[in-house]
Formats: structure tokens, sequence, C-alpha cells
């Protein structure tokens, strides 16, 4: 078995075709495989064995695409780094990996160089001495040098050109068979420890999700043309392996911005993309975006973060009912709660309650809602989702305890508490450590988020609970309104109207007992509103983290 394969049948049935544009660079399906097959080969000449792993580390650019495929066809664990992460996380997850080679943009040179020299790890004549690499809370295990090699601009000392990589690669398809338990991505994620960890997607994981997105509705097809506009080796990218397999054109952007999005969207045709919620939250407030034609659009899908019932409308009444909804994480691999556009669209007209969903079970997912022994609970009580499937993962990459804790016979427990209806619609409430706790009172700060997102003074909106004396925590919003800051007097009158909002619309026990107003809420490095950030301001020196 080899994913790189159906690079190689895409190759022959359209040669010529667009497979990948990014910027002013393009690809065909043939000249893909051929750069695939000149990395794969030239990374096994340089000593490289089928299950070695190979980082990278750069914004959004067509050779990221190449390392992908190149190192399906070689058999090798791609070990992709978030873009925005610091020094000190990228030596953690090279030396966690024992990545044989790291390539990166010019743009990260700097942080790359540090991590690398921080181990002790760079391989400064490419020949190598083996090194054992020291990074706090990680067995120190020997590991051989790590060859740094960099997309782009001059090389410096010990730094390997990627054009130089690839010229001493051959053209003729490289196809080294593995098996399906065979590891084909190790995708390191935040873990409550603080630690980044790592979900083993195994080659017949990221197969499972291939499937998936083949039996979507709508599906990649030779004449669909995909935007990718968050980071391609992470969600956004899931759906690569199929478009190569359907023959789709796949468009690059390399970072988020509005009118570039929309602007690619109206002059690429463009028919599919995906972003997260606080892109889509941008968008609709947008003024500029009524002035494009996005006609081309067919198919809006939105995930990573749940998203209000408010700016589901307002999407919908900006871009039409294309707009679609899933849920996954990196230890699902692939999408497992999905509502398709239709679904959403048949909501707001007569099914409100629905708009709150993340969806159904996709295709051969199984999903349960359990109570803390693992029981499935019944339609409309509070449980924790979890999950059973082919795309699943088995494991955390050297985290025994983690996989023993997570992944429970078979079913991967995602830590997010939720309630199933009787036709099967699950309903996110919150995670299990956002839960606040008011004197002994469960509250979901999505619940509260959901009604605040319902006043039309609100662009965006994070609750969390606060240090109180009396009730342990105390509920507070932090809120960015439509338009600029108010006068104080004017601020505290707001407040108080949004708290009698949602006083009129919830147990009073859940309205926030205070709202802060902000010019933007922190994001995480994924480009979500970052819940824990706004809760430490708050929690900043006291005692203990919860009363």
């Amino acid at each position: 078995m080899n994913l790189g394969i159906y690079l190689t049948r895409a190759a022959r049935s359209w040669p010529d075709t667009p497979a990948l544009v990014s910027g002013p660079r393009s690809w065909t399906f043939a000249e893909l495989e051929a750069d695939a097959n000149r990395l794969a080969s030239a990374l096994l000449a340089r000593g490289l064995r089928p299950g070695d792993a190979v980082a990278s580390l750069a914004w959004n650019r067509g050779e990221l695409v190449v390392v992908e495929f190149a190192l399906y066809k070689a058999g090798l664990a791609r070990v992709p780094i978030n873009a925005r992460l610091g020094r000190s996380e990228i030596a953690h997850i090279l030396a966690s990996s024992q990545a044989k080679v790291v390539l990166y943009d010019a743009a990260h040179r700097e942080e790359a160089s540090a991590a690398l020299d921080s181990l002790g790890a760079r391989d400064e004549d490419n020949a190598g001495v083996p090194v054992v690499p020291v990074v706090p809370a990680i067995p120190a295990v020997p590991a051989g040098p790590v060859v740094p090699v960099v997309f782009d601009g001059p090389t410096a000392d010990a730094e390997l050109a990627y054009e130089t990589l690839l010229e001493t690669g051959g053209n003729a398809p490289i196809r080294t068979d593995v098996a399906l338990d065979d590891t084909a991505v190790l995708n390191y994620t935040s873990g409550s420890t603080g630690l980044l960890k790592a979900a083993v997607q195994t080659v017949g994981n990221r197969l499972a999700n291939m499937r998936k997105q083949l039996m979507g509705d709508p599906r990649p097809r030779p004449d669909t043309r995909y935007l990718v506009v968050g980071p391609v080796t992470h969600a956004a990218g899931m759906p690569l392996l199929a478009c190569v397999f359907a023959g789709t054109t796949v468009h690059l952007l390399p970072a988020w911005d509005p009118d570039a999005f929309l602007a690619t969207i109206e002059r690429e045709r463009i028919n599919a993309t995906f972003v997260v919620p606080v892109m889509l939250t941008m968008l609709v407030a947008h003024q500029q975006t009524a002035d494009y034609d996005l006609s081309s659009l067919t198919d809006l899908r939105v995930g990573g973060a749940p998203i209000s019932p408010a700016r589901l409308r307002e999407a919908v009444a900006a871009f039409g009912p294309i707009v679609g909804q899933g849920y996954g994480l990196a230890e699902t691999t692939s999408v497992v709660l999905s509502i398709s556009a239709a679904e959403i669209a048949r909501a707001i007209e007569d099914d409100p309650e629905l708009l709150q969903s993340c969806g159904r079970p996709e295709y051969d997912s199984e999903v349960r809602v359990v109570d803390g022994q693992g029981r499935e609970v019944a339609p409309g009580r509070v449980g924790e989702i979890v999950v059973r499937g082919a795309d699943c993962v088995r494991e955390y990459w050297r985290a025994p305890e983690l996989t023993a804790e997570t992944i429970r016979d078979g079913w991967v427990h995602t830590g997010d508490l939720a309630w199933m209806r009787e036709d099967g619609y699950v309903f996110i409430v919150d995670r299990k450590k956002d839960m606040i706790i008011s004197g002994g009172y469960n509250i979901y700060s999505s619940e509260v988020e959901t009604v605040l997102y319902d006043h039309p003074s609100v662009l965006e909106a994070c609750v969390v609970g606060v240090p109180d004396p009396r009730w342990g925590e105390a509920v507070k919003a932090v809120v960015v309104l439509r338009s600029p800051a108010e006068p104080e007097t004017a601020a505290e009158d707001l407040a108080a109207e949004l708290i009698e909002f949602c006083a009129g619309r919830l147990d009073r026990l859940k309205k926030p007992r205070s709202i802060d107003f902000v010019l933007m809420l922190p994001l995480n490095r994924n480009g979500k509103i970052d819940r824990k950030a706004v809760r430490e301001t708050y929690w900043a020196g006291a005692e203990r983290r919860v009363n």
C-alpha cells in the first residue's frame, strides 16, 4: 500500500491539468508527480528509511504539497509544524519526533536554526554524527543529526537548498510499500499539560479520510477549484489527498487576508473552500464582501471551533445557502460530525435549534455521548462525545499514559461535552475544562455566547469563569462590539443591557455577572479565540485556579 499512487494515477489521467497554484507558481499533475518523485528519491538516497520522520515549517506554499506527496511515496512520516510556534516548541517537536530532515522557508530560518542549535542536532556538514537531544519532559533517546533544508533565499552555513536537494533525485515513480498501520503523520496539538502531543495518524487513517472526503456532497471533482487559506499542513489541507484522487485544482494563499481571499474566489472562479469561525466573522463584517463576484462558490465549509446561530444566518445571507459545518479533531483525522448547507438552510426556515448543532455522524464514524463511566446517555442528557472509526488514531506518539486516558476500548474520548437529539443531531455545549461551576451549578460558556451573538451590537464574544469569593466562579463575558468603543458611561449602559438581554433568554443563574469590552479577542495559533488566554487575564495571581 502507498498513498502516493493516487498522485501517479492523477498524473496519468490529467497530466496537463493544473493540480496546484500557489502565488506565481503552478504545477500540473505531471509536474507535481515529477517533483514528488524527485524529492522522495533524494531523501531515500540520503539514507532515510521508511518510517523515518521529516518535519516542515513554513507559511503556505506549493512546496509543502510536494513534500506531503513525496513523503507518502517514500513511506516517511510527515511532521507538520505549525508556522506560528516558537523556537522552544519547534525544538520540542524535532526532538520528540526524531526528525531526520527539517524543511523551512526563509521566514522561519531564525526559529529553525535556534531550535536546532538548542538540541545540538544540526548536521553541520550534511554527513552527521549521532547526538542526543535534550528537551524538558522528553525522554532522551539517541537521534541522528537533522538536515536543514531551506525552500527559498540564499543558504546559510550547513543549510541545503531545496532545489539542490531536488536535483539529486530521479524522475522515476517512487512507491515504497507500507502497511495500513504505519505512521503517515505525527500531528502535534496542544495538550492540557501545556506540552504539545502528537496524534499518530496512520496510512489507514489517512486513507479513511480520503474515502470520506470522496463520499461527501458536494465532493471533489475534476472541474472543482478548492481554495486553501488556513494552514495547508493542518485542517484546511485535509482534503488534499481526495483532491488529487479526483483531479481537483488546489489554490493556496500564503496567509489569511479577507480581500485576497475574496479576490481569489472571483478571479479563479473558486468552487469550494474551508474557513474557521473567526474568518467567517471577519467576512460577514467586511464591508467590501458584497462587491466581489462570488457566484462560482458552491461549498463554503466552516469548522475548527463552535459558531453561533447568528453568524450562520449572516453567512447564509451573505453567501447564499452554501454554508456547511463540520466537527473533527487531530485524533479523528477526519470530520466525524457534519451538517450540510441544505440542512442549515432548512434550519433557518423552520428548525432554529438545529443551528446550534454540529451535525450527525459522518458515514462510517460511530459517535456516542457517554457519562463518566462510558455509558451512553439518553437523548437530551449532557455527556462526553466519544468516537470510533477507521480514521480514529490508536495512540499518541511516545505517550502511553495519555493514550490510555484518551483512547479507551477503541473509542476516542474528545473532552467535548454535548447532548444528542432524538434524530441523531449532536449539540456541543462546552469543553470539559471550560465549564464554569458557579455555586455548584454547571454553566456552559457556549450557551451564554450563543445568546450574546444574537444581540445586534456584538461582533465576537468569549465567556469565561472568573474568581468570585461567594460563588467560586462568576460568569464573565468579554465582548468585541461591531462599532468602535463607546464612551465609558455608554459602555456601562450597554453592559447592563447585554446582561439583561441574556437574563431574558437564559436561566438567570447563567447570565454574565459582568462584561468587559475589548477591541479584539486573542487568537491561538490555529486562528481560534483563545479562551485560555482570556481566562488567564482574570485568574493571574489567584491562589487557586478554581474556587
